[in-house]
């Protein structure tokens, strides 16, 4: 089935909120599970294209999709909602900041006796915002496949987000478990559908994880038929 969608869209990477020139919010994701999904759907689908945070050179090196670098979470929404159209798939592996702060300095911020206090403010929810533009354009075949990277309480959070935004499937990722998470080649993964089904996927490579996460895609587009 993902042969026949119209574009693949997968993100991946972190972001970076700036407080000043030199210094910056961010995470640590390195963006390999967002590389090998976008590795495995442009095997699918030709028409794939991958919106990445800052991400080191040599991973993305050779890639023969299309790619679109951004920065900040706000830069990522934008960047997604272009892309966006009917008949598409939606892979949203990226580790957006959820907050950036309020005032950006134009100068480096100088180490001084007392506390720094930096005032953050959220960053847009970019799936909610996915959802209201789906809505808006009356997209009826756009299928969202959400990530949670969590550390406790994994399960109902994951299902929470599931449903408050609107995803048609969720990838869990326990990112205190070994072998899981960010910087390491391997994951583990919990899938959740919009059905109510639950999928385990045991430890393998990214690569592996990946295919298992597009053919399970694969699945559930075929029952919508």
């Amino acid at each position: 089935m993902l042969s026949k969608v119209n574009k693949i869209i997968v993100t991946g990477g972190p972001t970076r909120e700036w407080f000043d020139p030199i210094r910056y919010i961010s995470n640590a994701s390195s963006g390999k599970m967002g590389i090998a999904l976008a590795d495995e759907a442009f095997k699918l689908n030709t028409s794939t294209v991958f919106i990445h945070g800052p991400i080191s050179e040599h991973l993305l090196h050779g890639k023969a999709y299309k790619m679109v670098s951004i920065e900040s979470t706000e830069d990522l929404l934008n960047a997604v909602l272009s892309e966006l159209e009917d008949n598409s798939v939606l892979i949203m592996a990226a580790a957006p900041a959820d907050y950036t702060p309020v005032n950006k300095s134009a100068q480096k911020i100088k180490k001084t006796e007392g506390e720094l206090v930096i005032t953050m403010k959220k960053t847009p929810d970019i799936l909610k915002n996915v959802a209201q533009y789906k809505k808006s354009r009356g997209f009826k075949n756009l299928f969202v496949v959400g990530f949670a990277a969590e550390t406790n309480d994994t399960e109902n959070y994951a299902k929470g987000k599931l449903q408050q935004k609107d995803l048609d499937m969720i990838c869990l990722n326990d990112v205190s478990q070994s072998g899981a998470g960010f910087n390491v080649d391997t994951n583990i993964m919990t899938i959740f559908t919009r059905s109510g089904e639950k999928f385990d996927l045991p430890i393998k490579s990214k690569n592996e994880i990946a295919r298992d996460i597009l053919e399970r895609v694969s699945i559930e587009l075929t029952k919508r038929g």
